[in-house]
């Protein structure tokens, strides 16, 4: 029987990233322009315009309950952080979004209250989301794949189609990476979106207070963890 208590297994040994691209992409700034100028317009898949419903549904039953607003956890993975950021903030409901059925269902424990965990894949969920009018007062991405190689800029998610997107649900939104280059790409992207000044990039230190199992993984690895906070305005669909 789980005991309730969240869980990290730690181990101490995360490799550092390696790449030869040691600046922000030379090919960011106009990628992103070209799709500023043509917004993505993939057919939604049918499974998540039914996660998404889902979703609404409960969003419209759980928030009058949390009148201090919603907080997206985007790329959960098991849900570890989404459990921390519904203790962190009580009056807030707190939706972690996860396209992993696996992850989504490992035992971690029972959900606080204010908390939902969604299968989805958020390319979509989040163009449902700006179209529903959702606005999260907070938004994470904590530690994404990095897809270190130059050649992988369109695998993350500044050099993706549905960044505008991410930019235009406005929020708090905050990122974390181990890997100093995502992090000041990703603040140059929001410069380049959304026109506001690019946000500072700094050194995170959790202070023991980790919010996914990467986060401890590669403090206890002895590598510098990095973070960017955006405030941004809701632009809707």
């Amino acid at each position: 029987m789980h005991s309730g208590r969240t869980f990290f297994p730690m181990y101490a040994n995360s490799r550092a990233i390696t790449t030869r691209q040691l600046a922000p992409h030379e090919s960011l700034e106009s990628r992103l322009k070209r799709m500023m100028a043509a917004p993505w317009q993939r057919p939604y898949a049918q499974h998540s315009i039914a996660a998404f419903a889902g979703a609404e549904r409960l969003l419209q039953a759980y928030q009058p309950d949390f009148p201090s607003g919603l907080i997206l956890d985007s790329c959960c993975g098991v849900g570890l952080s989404t459990r921390q950021l519904a203790q962190a903030f009580p009056s807030h409901l707190v939706i972690g979004v996860d396209r992993s059925a696996d992850r989504l269902s490992r035992d971690h424990g029972p959900l606080p209250g204010n908390a939902l965990l969604v299968r989805a894949d958020l390319c979509d969920f989040w163009r449902l989301a700006l179209e529903a009018g959702w606005q999260p007062e907070r938004h994470y991405l904590l530690y994404p794949n990095p897809y270190p190689k130059a050649g992988h800029l369109k695998r993350r998610w500044q050099g993706h189609p549905v960044f505008p997107t991410l930019m235009a649900l406005g929020g708090r939104l905050e990122l974390r990476s181990n890997w100093d280059i995502y992090v000041q790409e990703f603040a140059q992207a929001i410069a380049i979106v959304t026109g506001q000044p690019a946000p500072e990039v700094e050194p995170h230190d959790p202070q023991n207070q980790f919010l996914t199992p990467f986060e401890k993984k590669y403090h206890a690895s002895g590598q510098t963890l990095w973070r960017c906070t955006a405030e941004l305005p809701y632009r809707g669909a």
